[in-house]
This record gives C-alpha cells, sequence and structure tokens, in this order.
C-alpha cells in the first residue's frame, strides 16, 4: 500500500467535516457542544443546521494516529470488504467528479497505484482484484464476472445478481413512444381511458412472478407491455404480484428476494414515477400474543414471516403493500380465535409495527362477494380505514373458486354508504370478464370507489 501525505492529511479534512443536517430533535440543539451553527451566516434558512462530525481538536488528534511513526497505523491497517462501483457498466449512477480522471489525478475512479488499465500494482503476497462492482436500480450491488483464482470482495446473492442482470436488460425494458401509443389503443388501453372518463383512478394489476420464472426474454417482454399501459397519468401504480410467498410459485426466500428486486428494478425503469405494489397474506399477525399459533404459522408458511414481508417496504422496492384478511375467516379456530379476533389482532400488529411509515397498507378484502351483512361490511372495510391500521381497502368484485364458481359483490348499496371514506376504496377489478361490459361496469364502480385496480393477464 502505498501511502502519500496528501491522502493522509485528507483523512482529517474528512472526519472534520462541517455536516448539513435536517435538524433532529435535541442533538441539534443550541446548548449541543458539537453545534457549529455560529459559522454559519446570517442569511441560512432556519431549517439548515451545522453540527461536527469531528471537532478541530478531534480531528488534530485523528491525523496525529494515523500519522505516527512514519504512517504505522496507516500501513498496518486492512482492507475492508468494501464494494466498488464500475462507473462504465450499464446501469450504474456515479457523481461527477472534478479532474480528468486520469490516472494519479485525486478524483480518479481507478484505485491508487492502478496502470492505465485500470490494473493494480500489488506487492508480494497480496491478492488483487480486476474489475469493480456494478450497482443496481435500488442500490444493492453484485460482483461481475470474476478472473480465474480471483475471489470478489464483499457478498453477491442471488437478489444482488437479478438487480445488476435487470440493470443490463433496462434498455429492452423501456417503451418507445410507438409502443406507448399502441397500447393505449389496444383492449386494456380502452378500459384505461374508459376509466379515466368515470374519474377513477386505475392501477395496473399483474403478476410477473412466472415471466420472471421463464427466463430474461420473458420478463423484459412482460415488463415493457405493462410499463406501455402505466405511461399514461391517470395511471397511479402498478400492482406487480399477488399472494407473493403464500402460493406455490416460490420454494425460497432468495426467490422471492430476488423476484421482488429484479420487478422493482426494472419496472421503476420502464414506469418512473409509477408506485409499486404487491400483495399477500401474513398469517402469523392474526394470532396475536398466542406463541403456539405463531410457531404454527411461521411452520405453514415460512416465506411470510412479518420481517421478511416488511423488508420489501424498508428497502423501497414497493410502495403499496396489500394485506389479505382472507386466513382471518376461520383460519385461526385451532387457537379459539373467533374471525373478529383474528382481524383485530392483524391490524393491531399492523399499527404496532408502523408499517404505514413506511408505505401505503392497503386492506385486500375477498370476503364481501355474495350475500353480507351491513355489520360485515363496516367491519371489513370501515374499521380498517377508521382505526388508522389500513390507509386503502381494496374491494374485489369477483371471485372465481377451485371449482371455477363465480361469486360476484352485490353489497353495492351498502358500501356506497361509505361515501366518507370513498377515496380510501378501490375496486379490483377483471375487465376480460365483465359482468355487464366494462363502460357499464366501470360506471358502477365510479359511483362507488375512488380508484380500480383492473386485472390483467
Amino acid at each position: 500500500m502505498r501511502i502519500n501525505l496528501r491522502r493522509t492529511l485528507a483523512v482529517g479534512a474528512a472526519v472534520a467535516v462541517i455536516g448539513a443536517l435536517a435538524p433532529a430533535a435535541a442533538a441539534f440543539s443550541q446548548d449541543d457542544d458539537r453545534s457549529c451553527n455560529d459559522l454559519m451566516g446570517d442569511d441560512a434558512p432556519a431549517f439548515i443546521v451545522c453540527r461536527w462530525l469531528a471537532k478541530p481538536d478531534e480531528a488534530y488528534d485523528i491525523v496525529k494516529f494515523w500519522s505516527a511513526n512514519d504512517n504505522a497505523n496507516l500501513k498496518s491497517a486492512t482492507a475492508t470488504d468494501g464494494q466498488f462501483i464500475d462507473c462504465s457498466a450499464p446501469g450504474s449512477s456515479c457523481p461527477q467528479l472534478e479532474g480528468d480522471g486520469t490516472v494519479g489525478d485525486e478524483n480518479t475512479p481507478l484505485p491508487e497505484g492502478a496502470d492505465a488499465d485500470g490494473a493494480p500494482e500489488c506487492e508480494a503476497g497480496q491478492e488483487c482484484a480486476v474489475g469493480g462492482y456494478q450497482e443496481g436500480g435500488d442500490g444493492t450491488q453484485s460482483a461481475p464476472e470474476q478472473s480465474s483464482g480471483l475471489k470478489p470482495t464483499g457478498q453477491a446473492n442471488t437478489a444482488q445478481n437479478a438487480t445488476a442482470q435487470t440493470a443490463q436488460q433496462a434498455a429492452a425494458t423501456v417503451p418507445t413512444p410507438q409502443e406507448v401509443t399502441a397500447a393505449a389503443q389496444g383492449p386494456v388501453g380502452q378500459v384505461i381511458t374508459t376509466a379515466k372518463g368515470t374519474g377513477l383512478r386505475v392501477w395496473i394489476d399483474t403478476e410477473l412472478a412466472d415471466d420472471w420464472k421463464a427466463g430474461a426474454q420473458n420478463f423484459s417482454a412482460a415488463v415493457k407491455r405493462v410499463a406501455a399501459l402505466a405511461a399514461r397519468p391517470e395511471v397511479a401504480g402498478i400492482r406487480f404480484s399477488s399472494q407473493l410467498g403464500y402460493n406455490s410459485t416460490f420454494k425460497t426466500d432468495d426467490e422471492v428476494l430476488a423476484f421482488v428486486t429484479a420487478a422493482s428494478a426494472a419496472l421503476r425503469q420502464a414506469a418512473p414515477g409509477k408506485r409499486l405494489g404487491v400483495h399477500t397474506v401474513v398469517p402469523e399477525l392474526a394470532c396475536g400474543g398466542d406463541e403456539a399459533c405463531k410457531t404454527e404459522m411461521r411452520k405453514r408458511y415460512p416465506l411470510l414471516a412479518p420481517e421478511r414481508v416488511e423488508s420489501h417496504l424498508i428497502s423501497g422496492r414497493v410502495d403499496q403493500f396489500s394485506l389479505d384478511n382472507g386466513l382471518t375467516y376461520g383460519g385461526y379456530t385451532a387457537w379459539k380465535i373467533t374471525p373478529e379476533q383474528a382481524q383485530a389482532n392483524q391490524w393491531i400488529q399492523v399499527r404496532a409495527r408502523a408499517w404505514d411509515a413506511l408505505g401505503q397498507v392497503a386492506a385486500e378484502e375477498t370476503g364481501l362477494v355474495g350475500q353480507v351483512t351491513a355489520e360485515q361490511i363496516a367491519a371489513r372495510v370501515s374499521k380498517p380505514v377508521l382505526d388508522g391500521s389500513a390507509q386503502q381497502v381494496n374491494v374485489w368484485t369477483r371471485v372465481q373458486d377451485a371449482k371455477g364458481t363465480v361469486t360476484r359483490l352485490t353489497a353495492w348499496d351498502e358500501l356506497k354508504k361509505l361515501a366518507p371514506i370513498q377515496r380510501r376504496m378501490a375496486a379490483v377489478y377483471t375487465p376480460a370478464t365483465p359482468e355487464v361490459d366494462t363502460a357499464t361496469d366501470l360506471k358502477k364502480i365510479a359511483e362507488t370507489f375512488s380508484q380500480v385496480y383492473l386485472t390483467i393477464a
């Protein structure tokens, strides 16, 4: 490792940086001994504050530590498992640096000691890596192909590889203006136009999991098709998977994570500005405090642990999470938990986990088709919203069981009485199987709901 004074002094400069940070609690109060607000001009906005990460005397001590005994501590320091971004790789995003970028320039992206081709000069006994890391659309990084005998630094998992592949194929997923126009003139595009005319906001509700499993070519084509439909301003978002982790599509956590990561990155590239959502169920939540119930639910549904589902919101891979109420209708009788208690437990857990602070939480209601009572409407639609548990309720207008029997929503009059929360109500509608015809159906939906999820193949 080469040492030069310029870089050594830069250590002190970096740790002595003055941070322009948003105010947060009392840590940035006038009495904070790390405050450097006195260095700011009188015209500085009130919401900008200054705080020392390392005060000048501390920075000096840091420089002395690293430079003592002819930089002995710096020379003995070992490399971290850092990951590097190849700024020339497709999909990478790197800040513009000053300088001409030549080898030896302070702002070159190449490692110190590298030759013009990017190969580092290695001392005897050192293991050197050639090439950088690629960054995906969601900020994760994955290793490129490695030369024989060299090991990648950092960790590359299935989801990271999927992100890199999606970034490389980004050009293939972005629809052209001609494809957007053609999609608007197609059958689904015309339904979107009709929905817009009724005042409904539209979500595209589709399933990309099978396309992803079918390979990159199928997946790219499916993403482009959905993005072309979603390009119009009246389309608020795309729900790209249903029953995620509950059905038999995926067998492992790695598969689920890789799919969601790839789909999120591809859709954000192909349909920028559109919100992304998924639908699933978290069986453990309805157990409440019953430990035996929670243990059994984790055993039955290993891909649906709350923290695993929550990770998609935390990471920003999805913006909306639709939580199904289906299992609460009798799925907990073994532990003497009634449907009413199960639903109450579920939403108490959602509030306690503050999922609404991470994204939008919607209640998915499939059990209102057929004959239902006013009390059921209130409990399943009004209560989650009025309790502050769900910001939206998605009501299915049609359900088909395993035998092919179709049951449709009948409680239109009762739902119309919920006008105060109409903006938080959405209908899940399949235009390929209309009740009358799409124009008539959408007009009826608009009288009760403010949004519609158009389920397409």
